[in-house]
Parts: structure tokens; sequence; C-alpha cells
């Protein structure tokens, strides 16, 4: 993994204010990495933060999860900021566990609670370009027969 991180950042409407104060806290360290967020997320940081620049998708509801989501797939996300609201239901629930599987698989670096964002922005790992993330090898499971998966 290289020292400039490409990082997501996305949180539930309950939850923005959080994410905005925690990414306003910690602008300048990461100022010096690649940042992307859904829509609505996107347009409060920009506004509270505009030294920062932050590549925006679409809203969470309209695809911008799943964009997420295909970023991991294609390897191109390394960490995934996601304060998530555990009090209020959401309509696009399955998108959000949908983006949780992704960041399991691909054994990215998620990050749900304020507190594990400070811990993961304050590792020196975070900084680092010597951690190796490894990916599970799922030949096997792509390989089996079809009939062994149920």
């Amino acid at each position: 993994m290289r020292a400039r991180k490409r990082i997501g950042l996305v949180a539930h409407d309950g939850r923005k204010k959080d994410l905005t104060e925690w990414v306003k806290f910690n602008e300048g360290t990461l100022s010096h990495h690649d940042l992307w967020a859904t829509g609505t997320t996107g347009a409060m940081l920009q506004a509270e933060c505009p030294s920062l620049d932050i590549s925006r998708l679409k809203s969470g509801p309209l695809g911008g999860d799943q964009q997420l989501g295909a970023m991991i797939a294609e390897e191109r996300l390394d960490v995934l900021i996601f304060f998530s609201d555990p009090m209020s239901s959401q309509p696009h629930d399955v998108d959000v566990k949908a983006l949780m599987r992704m960041s399991t698989v691909y054994n990215i670096v998620l990050a749900m609670t304020r507190a594990t964002a400070d811990f993961v922005i304050n590792s020196p790992l975070f900084q680092s370009a010597n951690y190796h993330r490894v990916i599970p090898d799922y030949a096997g499971y792509i390989r089996r027969n079809s009939s062994d998966s149920h």
C-alpha cells in the first residue's frame, strides 16, 4: 500500500456532522491523500473544508455506496471511513451491508466509528508505504462446482 492512501468518506444523515468535524480536525493529514465521498456527504465536507480536494460520487441511495464498492473491488480504495447511524433505519441498508462486505472481502481498512477512525489515522501504518495488504485468495471459491455453493 502506498503512502498516499485512497480514502472513501461516507456518513449517514445522523452522523454527517460527526464526520465533518472529524475531517476538519484531520484536514492537514487528509490533504496528503486522495479522497472520495458520496454526494451529500461530499458537499458538506467541501463546504466545511474547502482546502481539501474531494472527488464526489453519487448520493448513497442513488448509487454512491455501490460506486465505492466498485472502487474497492477494482482495488482503487485503501481505506473506508463510514460513520453509520445505528439508531435509525436506512432505506438503502442492503447497499450499506454490501459495502461492508466488499471491505471485508478485499481486506481494506474500514472505520465505522470516530474512535476507530482516530486510531486508523494516527497509526504509524497509515503514513507508511511499507504496509502490504493481503487480499485473501478466493481462487478455490471461484473454481468450486456450482452445486457446492448451497
